[in-house]
């Protein structure tokens, strides 16, 4: 069971080359502080003990932690933060939707119109997009190919689809499964690059050509530069190697 989400491997990659850590420790901040509006004690709340997991995989500190949480019960004042998603159609055709953390929302979509216009996209209306995606579960790891036995086992917990290529494994389940293959995997070794629940395109846009496939990645980390932005997710599939852009 494999697919060729080469777009997603290296989107890893440049991802994990280029992040600044002040941008991760923003992102994972707002997304505690989100989630501790349902309460703030992560064992009665689920949401917000994923929020910390993931927060301490990129080594968040737990000074910034607590006050996060802080934040969100409403013990700390300050603006309470909203998740709003936005669409865009970027270079070549490709779809995108983009994943806003934020506490003006006017700030952001302003922000954020202007930017997809510069990067040579245009603003599209969230409904036209959303429905090109499934909220799936997707979990990244670095490591080996794993063999078949690995595969059936990852089968058994829950995996619909798994890719290895360019020395990482990306394993798909649905929305409920991936927190047991993050953990199968890191058990068996695997440096975990993310996972969470992301969209995953129905239908993937073959992307051939390397001017395209270069200005796809520039529309993407400029859009990704805003401060508001937590994610931004492509239905493009980049057929050639990152040696080649």
């Amino acid at each position: 069971m494999s697919g060729h989400s080469k777009w997603a491997n290296i989107r890893v990659k440049k991802t994990a080359q280029d992040a600044k850590r002040g941008k991760v420790f923003t992102r994972h901040a707002r997304l505690i502080e989100i989630a501790a509006a349902g309460g703030g004690d992560p064992t009665m709340n689920a949401s917000l003990r994923t929020a910390i997991d993931n927060a301490k995989e990129d080594l968040v500190p737990n000074a910034n932690i607590e006050r996060a949480i802080k934040k969100g019960t409403g013990e700390l004042k300050g603006n309470r933060m909203e998740e709003i998603m936005y669409a865009a159609m970027g270079p070549g055709g490709t779809a995108m939707l983009i994943e806003c953390l934020t506490d003006n929302k006017n700030r952001t979509l302003s922000n954020l119109k202007m930017t997809i216009q510069k990067g040579g996209g245009s603003f599209a209306e969230s409904a036209s997009v959303l429905w090109m995606f499934q909220r799936k579960g997707v979990v990244v790891g670095k490591g080996p190919k794993p063999g078949d036995e690995m595969e059936l086992q990852l089968i058994d917990l829950g995996a619909e689809d798994i890719d290895a290529s360019e020395g990482f494994l990306e394993v798909t389940t649905d929305g409920a499964h991936w927190a047991k293959v993050r953990d199968f995997l890191k058990g068996k070794g695997y440096e975990i690059e993310t996972a969470g629940l992301k969209f995953v395109p129905n239908q993937k846009v073959e992307v051939t050509d390397t001017d395209i496939a270069k200005k796809i990645m520039h529309f993407i980390e400029t859009v990704e530069e805003d401060e508001d932005v937590s994610e931004v997710h492509s239905n493009a599939e980049i057929q050639m190697s990152l040696s080649a852009l």
